[in-house]
């Protein structure tokens, strides 16, 4: 038998060995355009200040929608704005909670997000101090130490209240401190006030008998759920399953709010009292469609942090609350 050239050979098995890479891409390239749009996972954030997250959590609804199209789903806590808005930009969340303020901070400072749904229109801050300070209104606060936590609602809060009365951050002593360390430093006479947030402001005034001295629903933001804004460009529908997630959470809060207390209090690990007076009497979840009265909101403490310095004088305050809230996948899912 006539024997085959070995530069023959060569060309064949190289002719071969194409043919099984192009194969094998065709059928990578076609489990890829199967699932073109699906996530592996979700990752979501849960925060005490926003109950209806606690919700959503405890009862796996997310777990159990997900888990029927193999879609892992991963929980992460915020403790405050700061932390969801550094989870969103580190890509370790997809979807974190923050304030409405808060993240128009981190829209100024390129962090990709959009906020896509109202999760409750809260009082969860106020200016705090302890009975017999002396300290009664925004002014006796010149020169005092006053704890927040930087890049919340609560400092934005302290901003807006400073502003009101021809004050800025400048004319107290600011002790950057997390949220619970906050109320904590409070109680324990190591500062003077505090720019609260609940459930750690009314646990502290249930049972450590502080003060809320000064209080304006108008100037809390908005709580926000924010998304990142590669998922959303690459999985838009899921965006909108998440919305119908946090809308069931709400519908339920809103049935059954001595229940959703009482998880809260649980998960909190604070008293059902304390868990009543910032779900109840301090938040308001009938209205989850981000809309004109946000943009509004969030404009105006935008031009507040635009004279304190916290934006810079080349930030258009109403371009970027334009490009941070983006109604369209809540308008898709809430009728």
């Amino acid at each position: 038998m006539k024997k085959i050239p070995l530069i023959d050979l060569r060309s064949f098995l190289a002719i071969v060995t194409f043919g099984i890479i192009i194969i094998l891409a065709v059928g990578c390239s076609s489990d890829s355009q199967a699932d073109e749009g699906k996530p592996s996972e979700i990752r979501l954030d849960y925060a005490y200040y926003s109950p209806t997250s606690i919700v959503l959590k405890e009862f796996k609804w997310a777990k159990e929608v997900f888990g029927e199209e193999d879609i892992d789903v991963k929980w992460t806590l915020s403790q405050g704005s700061n932390k969801a808005i550094e989870y969103l930009n580190s890509d370790s969340v997809d979807f974190g909670s923050t304030a409405g303020a808060a993240a128009l901070i981190a829209e100024s400072n390129d962090v990709p997000l959009e906020n896509v749904y109202v999760y409750s229109q809260p009082e969860w801050t106020a200016l705090v101090t302890n009975k017999g300070s002396g300290i009664e209104k925004i002014e006796d606060l010149q020169g005092k130490k006053v704890a927040a936590t930087l890049g919340t609602d609560p400092y934005i809060f302290l901003v807006r209240a400073l502003d009101s009365v021809g004050m800025s951050i400048d004319d107290i002593e600011l002790v950057n401190l997390q949220h619970a360390d906050g109320g904590n430093a409070l109680v324990n006479g190591d500062v003077d006030a505090w720019a609260g947030l609940d459930p750690h402001m009314a646990k502290h005034e249930l049972e450590s008998g502080t003060e809320l001295f000064f209080r304006d629903i108008n100037l809390n933001t908005y709580g926000f759920l924010n998304v990142r804004e590669e998922f959303a460009e690459n999985h838009p529908e899921y965006v909108e399953k998440v919305i119908e997630l946090y809308e069931r959470a709400r519908q339920w809060t809103l049935d059954n709010p001595e229940e959703a207390a009482e998880l809260l209090a649980e998960q909190a690990e604070i008293s059902v009292d304390v868990a009543n007076i910032q779900l109840v009497e301090r938040t308001d979840l009938t209205n989850p469609l981000p809309g004109d009265e946000h943009v509004e909101a969030i404009a105006a403490a935008g031009n507040v942090l635009k004279n304190a310095e916290v934006l810079t004088e080349e930030d258009d305050v109403e371009t970027l609350t334009n490009e941070l809230i983006n109604p369209e996948y809540a308008e898709a899912v809430i009728e």
